[in-house]
């Protein structure tokens, strides 16, 4: 489930407290621990606000670790740089904040992953193949070998980690390639944004990319956090997550 809490879409009684978007992804996190097996707060809405966001996600992460340890929490970040700029944004999400996970962006080469991968028990999640309008512009470009770019990027990437330490990300929206990436990838995770408002189908991703050796970790963000405005809106938040998760029942 993401945490992204526009400012602007918090219940306004909350903006009197000290820390709104804290206020806002706590009582959003109590309400829906239960259905939820991975947290993915997106840290631009939260670097957007300046220091005040910073401090606003370390306390949910901090409030997620002590209070449901059990729950993965992934940095959705999307970093991608090289040397020791890499290694500092490693540190950042994995020693800083103890996230579970960071999301990377592969387009540097290996030593932009690598050192996110210096970390036993934590997980590297790598853009693949994304949903947004602009994907074909890089993502769907032929190969030398007939392949499109986002295969080789699955193909070489996969050679630097293994399915204890890398996942990736394919858009929901794309659920028809989940074929083709469970053939280069068949043994990772698979981190799945795009349900919900944006339009990706759910019974689809299940269809092409759910399997019984690993799992898919399938993100809803804006559909549950603002299911409503009101002083009940972590309660529609819970029936939202109830809503989605019986929904996958039938793939599990």
């Amino acid at each position: 489930m993401g945490l992204d809490p526009e400012i602007e879409n918090i219940p306004s009684f909350l903006l009197k407290k000290k820390d709104p978007v804290f206020e806002f992804n706590r009582r959003i996190i109590d309400a829906t621990h239960t259905y939820a097996v991975a947290y993915k707060p997106n840290v631009a809405f939260y670097e957007s606000l300046g220091v005040k966001g910073w401090v606003s996600l370390e306390a949910t992460v901090n409030y997620i670790k002590e209070k449901y340890p059990e729950i993965f929490v992934i940095a959705d970040a999307k970093r991608g740089d090289i040397g020791n700029t890499s290694k500092k944004y490693a540190e950042t999400f994995f020693r800083k904040l103890s996230c579970d996970a960071v999301t990377v962006t592969p387009y540097m080469g290996s030593d932009s992953v690598l050192p996110f991968l210096g970390y036993p028990g934590k997980w590297v999640i790598v853009l693949a193949l994304t949903s947004n309008q602009g994907a074909d512009d890089f993502q769907m470009l032929s190969m030398p070998n007939h392949e499109k770019l986002f295969e080789t990027i699955l193909r070489k990437s996969s050679r630097w980690g293994n399915p204890d330490n890398m996942m990736y990300v394919v858009g929901a929206t794309r659920a028809s390639m989940l074929l083709k990436v469970r053939e280069i990838v068949p043994d990772h995770f698979l981190l799945i944004p795009g349900i919900g408002a944006q339009g990706g189908d759910l019974a689809e991703v299940i269809q092409y990319g759910a399997n019984r050796q690993c799992g898919l970790l399938v993100n809803s963000s804006r559909a549950i956090l603002f299911a409503d405005s009101t002083e009940r809106f972590a309660i529609a938040a819970r029936e939202k997550a109830l809503e989605v998760q019986g929904l996958m029942a039938p793939g599990i």
